[in-house]
């Protein structure tokens, strides 16, 4: 009897268990690093300014003095990176304000019912296009953080069609992100990484082009067979009985309302702003200042449009930024993560590591070995130019050591950045986006690791394919 009694309160204790709060794990990792200060030897490259930007001198790593993170500096290092990631932050703020005013014109709400009913028996299709849209607009170099501001979008997408916030981040942030990491025409990430390995920009274009088809298709036919699965029985859902648990993606859909000419006008400024953007991120260097003033821009326009007067506006504005303080802040806590392992000196130390450990195998081995350490190290550096700057000064030599072609190397550095930004806690852009469509990364983890292990077997084989017809600047 007592054993029985033991074991009820066992399964009692297990069902009343719950996956900690994003901040609750990110804090955790910052500890974590941080003690991880006081472990690793800290060393340092040399940085050398290259073509007008700094890189790193890779036969200048040497040792420094031990630079451990102690616990004031913990909680300063979170209020520095909130302060270094204002930009994202104010942009997830603007964007929450500005759809909120588009919500209160109705324009958002019958733009996506007027899209369902489009393609009320073709539903599968309308995925196949959204997915297919935002995988190739992520190939020309726009930002990975400002489709963040599509997500609103996505999720009310996955309400009309009866899915789950995981299917609507996935349709926007999914797909952008499968762009992002075969993007053949990013100035930014691709650029950067083929200066480093003095390659021709945009050269090896035509092999990207083919991978970027395959790893797009299987995203989309991987975001169709967990839809399919969820339409089919509901309970399969990872979010569990809440499909949409967030105030910010709770937005009902009203059946009855119509499209008119107001809400065409509405829609046409959003994407006039975004085509705008666009066009200034390729021509002009926007950043995300200038989709922040985009953003208050279609605010102020959207509420004019509607009727509203300026206190209305203000106030519409405050509450949709005040829906996503929760998304915008995860930004700075996942940075925070970096800054201690930068001011304890010990990422120069693991980079170097992994540098060691592949000068010990072939080199179609340490090709494929380049990929896994650049997703592994993307947990500490998840800024891909920024990865690019530190790994690919070091890589370039020791490819030419191994025979390694640099153009292999590239793609060994834009895989591991781009794949794993779908995993690692520590992306900024990946938590935002999770906390703006509400959904926990324990459901989120669950969903994605299959894709993860997808796409880095196709990686390796495409890196391994890449070395047989030792693929060079063309």
């Amino acid at each position: 009897m007592k054993e029985t009694e033991e074991r009820k309160n066992t399964k009692k204790r297990k069902a009343k268990f719950k996956m900690p709060d994003v901040y609750v794990l990110l804090f955790f990792l910052v500890v974590l690093a941080s003690v991880a200060t006081y472990v690793i030897p800290a060393g340092e490259y040399d940085r050398v300014e290259q073509n007008d930007i700094t890189v790193v001198d890779p036969d200048s790593f040497h040792s420094v003095e031990q630079s451990p993170v102690g616990i004031s500096n913990i909680f300063m290092s979170i209020a520095e990176a909130m302060i270094d990631s204002a930009d994202i932050i104010f942009l997830i703020l603007f964007l929450g304000g500005a759809f909120r005013l588009m919500e209160a014109s109705g324009a958002i709400n019958a733009g996506v019912l007027s899209l369902i009913n489009k393609f009320e028996n073709r539903r599968s299709l309308l995925i196949v296009l959204l997915g297919s849209m935002f995988a190739l607009l992520l190939t020309t170099g726009f930002s990975a953080n400002a489709t963040v501001a599509f997500i609103p979008i996505g999720i009310l997408i996955a309400k009309a069609l009866k899915l789950d916030a995981i299917a609507g981040v996935a349709i926007v942030f999914l797909t952008s992100m499968t762009g992002f990491t075969i993007a053949f025409l990013n100035p930014k990430v691709l650029g950067i990484a083929q200066q480093v390995a003095e390659l021709p920009l945009f050269s090896g274009i035509g092999y990207r082009i083919v991978l970027f088809v395959v790893f797009t298709v299987i995203t989309i036919l991987y975001i169709l067979w967990y839809c399919k699965r969820i339409q089919d029985d509901p309970s399969k859902s990872y979010m569990g009985e809440n499909k949409f648990p967030h105030d910010t993606s709770e937005v009902s859909i009203d059946t009855d309302i119509k499209f008119t000419v107001k809400h065409s006008i509405v829609l046409l400024l959003f994407i006039a702003g975004m085509a705008f953007y666009v066009y200034g991120a390729l021509n002009l260097d926007f950043g995300m200042n200038e989709m922040t003033a985009l953003f208050l821009v279609i605010a102020i326009g959207s509420g004019i449009i509607t009727g509203l007067n300026a206190n209305e506006i203000v106030a519409e504005f405050m509450n949709g930024m005040r829906g996503l303080v929760y998304a915008a802040l995860i930004v700075g806590a996942a940075r925070a993560v970096v800054f201690v392992l930068e001011d304890g000196k010990i990422v120069d130390t693991i980079i170097n590591g992994f540098a060691q450990v592949l000068e010990l195998f072939p080199s179609d081995i340490a090709a494929i070995g380049m990929l896994w350490a650049n997703a592994i190290f993307n947990f500490f550096v998840n800024s891909g130019s920024g990865q690019a700057m530190v790994t690919m000064p070091i890589w370039t030599p020791l490819a030419d050591i191994l025979g390694i072609t640099r153009q292999v190397t590239v793609q060994a550095f834009q895989f591991g950045d781009g794949i794993t930004n779908l995993l690692w806690p520590t992306s900024g852009t990946l938590m935002a986006a999770l906390a703006m469509g509400g959904v926990p990364y324990g459901a989120w983890f669950k969903f994605i690791w299959r894709l993860i292990l997808i796409w880095m077997i196709l990686a390796s084989i495409a890196i391994y394919v890449a070395m047989l017809f030792n693929w060079g600047p063309f």
